[in-house]
């Protein structure tokens, strides 16, 4: 179940994708049943869990694309996908330095934590797939990507246990983490060099988690100018999804719509010898297994 945040004539909506096509739940529901009971965002929509997804499927099971659904039935190339959260309520929360190869690359063994490292992107970062990155000439000339599975939650919830952990799971998507190098050195924290404009493409697809029952199989691939940079396993996470909520919500509670970023594989720009940092013009592709492919250009 591919969820999905559209604009169609300028009207946004919230859809699901359906074969080659996004299914406008709102309109459907209104057409199909003769009621409204969606909320208009799919942030408002998270926190409503099975309830939501039910009603879901039930527009599916009544849909007939041969017959009456051209009202609420878009081919997808005609409408624009937005980041399926476009506005996320607080910062994104990030794991640092989540796979061994990446760590290392970033300095050396020592550079492997211990312990889960956190830190955030504010929401003003956000923007969706084909959306264009800008390059912030201006101050930096070290602007890198980091592709990563991000995980939504669907439940407040607050001293998670690990092994309670994916019940507050709602579902899934694609992240990535630009950065500007320099910033991140010259500040000695994270969040400024992680929280330019523009710095945050997410999408396209938020993929519910009962489309995907193990995540630990997904395979994560970037590409930029379609050469393949990183080409990871999401089973190779030092600190799996499990651990990385519960020491999240140990004191800080966590609610329906938060977004977490679990970290970036091996073969980011700043790895390279010469480094290969982003220019004007480049195409970024992130794609994970049965989530689909995130895909940005810098402007420029």
């Amino acid at each position: 179940m591919k969820l999905v945040t559209a604009t169609l004539q300028n009207e946004q909506f919230i859809g699901l994708v359906h074969g080659d096509k996004i299914i406008n739940l709102q309109k459907a529901e209104k057409d199909i049943f003769e009621i409204s009971s969606f909320p208009t965002t799919l942030l408002e929509c998270i926190p409503l869990g099975d309830k939501f997804i039910q009603n879901v499927k039930l527009i599916v099971d009544k849909i007939n694309v041969e017959e009456g659904a051209e009202g609420y039935l878009y081919p997808i190339s005609d409408v624009k996908l937005l980041s399926p959260i476009p506005r996320p309520m607080k910062n994104i929360f990030c794991v640092g330095k989540n796979y061994r190869d990446h760590a290392i690359e970033m300095g050396s063994e020592a550079d492997v934590p211990e312990h889960v490292m956190l830190f955030s992107k504010t929401p003003t970062t956000v923007i969706g797939h084909e959306d264009e990155i800008d390059p912030h000439l201006h101050i930096t000339k070290e602007l890198d990507y980091e592709g990563e599975l991000a995980v939504v939650i669907g439940k407040k919830g607050k001293q998670i246990k690990e092994e309670e952990a994916m019940d507050y799971v709602f579902g899934y998507t694609i992240l990535n983490d630009v950065t500007a190098r320099n910033l991140q050195r010259q500040h000695k924290q994270y969040l400024l060099g992680k929280s330019l404009d523009t710095s945050c493409p997410i999408g396209p697809y938020l993929v519910h988690k009962s489309a995907i029952d193990n995540p630990y199989d997904l395979k994560i691939t970037t590409r930029v100018n379609e050469e393949v940079r990183q080409d990871g396993q999401i089973k190779d996470m030092i600190f799996p999804i499990e651990q990385i909520i519960s020491t999240i919500s140990q004191g800080t509670t966590l609610e329906p719509g938060d977004i977490i970023a679990t970290g970036t594989p091996a073969g980011v720009g700043n790895g390279f010898n010469p480094p290969k940092f982003l220019q004007p013009g480049d195409v970024v592709e992130i794609e994970v297994d049965r989530i689909g492919v995130l895909r940005n250009r810098i402007m420029g």
